[in-house]
């Protein structure tokens, strides 16, 4: 009897699957599948509004702080009016030489670190204070009328803020005629030169901490509000909340705030304290940007204020750029981040 010999069905043949190409993913399609590039012309099409918005400031910026550096070129110069920058005798660091080796720079440069130092300590934690004390409050009413209440005084010139200072502890001021009948003797708020640096962190903080308080308050508004409710949960309180929720939140505000604060330590102000040197006196209210004024503007001294302030804003960026180095050894962005390598 023939046998046949049964063969087994075919397996259908496997679909094969091409391989992917060098730079290609699996699917055929390109990593990151990023759009085709735009051209100069149509991204200047896309954005032309708001490079419309941007130009006034830009230009603003050109001619008021860019432009003007130019001249500090006239540091280097015995510049003299008449003359011109161009035909002004060239001195090298001569003016830098004069002008460290003047007892009243030196003066005004030590006052100003004491008055900073003042600011910087007492001043600068204000606005912290204040921002978790409105964030703290329940009635969202009374929040915002404290919040209006503090923010005022910023829109206040310093004219008339000394003005207002002084009609309240002047020596004929409200304070000091209340004194008066009540049958003590009158304090000089405004003409002591030894309490002069309280009083000018006083005016400060009633000027500028409300304002200041902003920043604080949009960096308590990024917080996740899940992370008080699990530690409420857990049994924390307000103050362990704040102690380990809400200061580590603000703790790269608070390091950018206080870098740019550093930086901006020889700038510690120029109308509060013009508008009080004749009450206190020169060596109490003299500072850097007093002395470059009377010395480069009233004195006539036009090198020895530009090289007065070259130095000051020399200083300021080295001073930012140390605080910066010092804010990435904490761990911290600061104003830039540490390049990776």
């Amino acid at each position: 009897m023939n046998s046949t010999t049964q063969q087994a069905p075919a397996l259908p043949e496997a679909r094969r699957v091409p391989e992917p190409l060098p730079g290609k993913s699996g699917t055929g399609r390109r990593k990151g599948n990023r759009a085709p590039q735009q051209s100069f012309r149509s991204r200047l099409r896309r954005d032309k509004q708001m490079l419309l918005m941007m130009f006034p400031g830009i230009v603003f910026l050109l001619l008021f702080f860019y432009i003007p550096i130019l001249g500090n070129v006239i540091a280097f110069q015995d510049y003299q009016p008449y003359l011109g920058i161009g035909d002004s005798l060239f001195v090298g660091w001569q003016n830098f030489v004069d002008l460290f080796g003047n007892p009243d720079f030196i003066h005004a440069f030590w006052n100003t670190l004491y008055l900073a130092a003042w600011q910087l300590v007492f001043l600068f934690p204000v606005p912290l204070v204040l921002a978790l004390i409105v964030d703290s409050l329940i009635s969202t009413r009374i929040r915002r009328i404290f919040q209006s209440i503090a923010y005022l005084p910023h829109f206040l010139s310093w004219v008339l803020v000394i003005a207002f200072f002084q009609q309240m502890l002047g020596g004929a001021g409200f304070v000091n005629n209340l004194l008066r009948d009540m049958g003590m003797d009158p304090i000089p708020f405004m003409t002591n030169p030894e309490t002069f640096p309280l009083m000018v962190v006083v005016q400060m903080i009633w000027k500028d901490a409300g304002w200041a308080m902003i920043i604080f308050l949009a960096a308590l508004a990024s917080i996740d509000a899940s992370l008080y409710e699990a530690a409420a949960a857990d049994g924390a309180g307000r103050w362990r909340r704040m102690w380990h929720i809400t200061l580590p939140g603000l703790r790269p505000v608070i390091v950018l705030l206080l870098i740019l604060r550093i930086g901006d330590i020889l700038s510690v102000g120029f109308e509060q304290f013009i508008l009080q040197r004749d009450a206190v006196g020169a060596g109490a209210a003299e500072v850097l940007d007093t002395f470059t004024y009377y010395t480069g503007v009233v004195g006539g001294g036009w090198s020895s204020g530009a090289a007065a302030g070259l130095a000051k804003g020399v200083v300021s960026a080295l001073l930012i750029y140390g605080a910066n180095k010092l804010a990435h050894r904490f761990g911290e962005d600061g104003i830039f981040a540490k390049q990776a390598r």
